[in-house]
């Protein structure tokens, strides 16, 4: 890709996006500038991944033809004032924020401009990442190949309507924490039992990757194939029955709404 692309900001989720980009060479490291808000972040950044780098936002909006905004949603409103006159014409902004709509990025730039509104993931940074992205009417059929050959060098993207995209932290953006939290269990539970803890990890989390792409390759129903490893009378069934007993599937559905309802109030 010849097209220059920009970092406004470059926290871990920006890195791991930057790192999957640079890794699977879509785009080359001349063509990327970042700007940090501290010297220490810059120098970590550019002396890594061999990029340009600076500390002034302004620079780095008239040199991207694809902008990233890697900063916090209450950010938005101060950085998008000061560089609503700098970003070139014809550029696409990608906000990567929870809760920051389109709009509001057109009301910070205070005109028409191309919005992708974006929530990846960190697994970008091992190339499995999650990308659910929407667009506004400005964005036409080319950009939206620009954006996505980005996205899909470090996973995988859905299009959406924006009107779900407040949903959508929930089942992918947030949603790598709680599988953390459920290898981390497993592998606590295997050593209960007598599993050294670094082999515990390791057989918990290929169990996880494994039963996530049978769901992908197979496109069998995950209860299709929850039922396939449950045979009568057996020690999964008792799992899964216990499972259920505790509200396995509630507190997730919970959790979900918990972090969909926070979602909402960050835009605000």
């Amino acid at each position: 890709m010849n097209k220059k692309i920009g970092f406004i900001g470059c926290g871990k989720m920006g890195a791991a996006m930057l790192e999957g980009m640079l890794r699977s060479e879509v785009i080359s490291p001349e063509n990327i500038m970042v700007s940090t808000a501290s010297v220490e972040t810059l120098t970590k950044i550019t002396s890594k991944y061999k990029i340009e780098g600076c500390l002034d936002n302004k620079e780095v909006a008239g040199f991207a033809d694809l902008l990233f905004l890697g900063i916090q949603p209450a950010m938005h409103k101060q950085v998008l004032d000061e560089v609503k006159i700098h970003v070139k014409e014809g550029a696409v902004i990608i906000t990567m924020a929870a809760g920051i709509t389109t709009s509001q990025i057109e009301e910070g730039l205070g005109k028409p401009v191309k919005v992708v509104r974006t929530m990846p993931n960190t697994p970008s940074l091992v190339g499995e990442g999650m990308t659910a992205i929407s667009i506004n009417r400005e964005i036409r059929a080319a950009d939206i190949t620009d954006v996505t050959t980005l996205l899909n060098s470090f996973g995988k993207t859905e299009l959406i309507h924006e009107d779900l995209m407040d949903a959508v932290p929930a089942i992918s953006g947030s949603s790598p924490a709680y599988v953390y939290m459920f290898i981390e269990a497993l592998a606590d539970g295997a050593v209960r039992d007598g599993i050294p803890r670094k082999q515990a990890y390791r057989m918990a989390a290929q169990s996880v990757m494994g039963a996530a792409k049978m769901v992908l390759e197979t496109e069998k129903h995950p209860g299709a194939l929850k039922d396939d490893v449950c045979t009568p009378g057996g020690a999964t069934i008792s799992a899964v029955a216990s499972l259920e007993e505790n509200q396995f599937r509630a507190s997730i559905l919970q959790a979900m709404k918990a972090c969909t309802d926070r979602t909402k109030g960050l835009g605000q």
